[in-house]
């Protein structure tokens, strides 16, 4: 029980932190890499890598905005679960709930860093 609480503290302190976009440029799909990574694409402009990147960073963003949404209401399911019971009975539906909330928080985390 002790550990459920500090997993859902650990998530609200998770989601409470600011999330800034990576500067890093997401990879681009097969077709459209360089065959040689020290040579430049000439094959698509500048400004249209500009705006393949910012689409990508839009399209991160929405998915952080949903992914966390969904996990301040799993979070906000398992207080509910783990104050319904008591020390005597611990419901698999909350460890289910803490592993979903554990994937998504991975999903998260990893989309944050801007690894896709």
């Amino acid at each position: 029980m002790p550990k459920l609480i500090s997993l859902f503290l650990c998530l609200l302190v998770a989601l409470s932190l600011p999330v800034q976009l990576s500067s890093q440029q997401p990879p681009l799909p097969p077709e459209i890499r360089n065959p040689r990574p020290d040579e430049p694409n000439t094959n698509i402009p500048p400004n249209i890598q500009r705006d393949m990147q910012k689409k990508a960073n839009e399209q991160r963003q929405a998915e952080l905005k949903r992914d966390t949404d969904r996990l301040l209401k799993l979070s906000t399911e398992l207080k509910e679960y783990v104050d319904k019971s008591n020390e005597n009975v611990l419901s698999l539906d909350v460890i289910k709930k803490a592993e979903e909330i554990e994937k998504l928080a991975h999903s998260v985390k990893s989309k944050m860093r801007g690894s896709n």
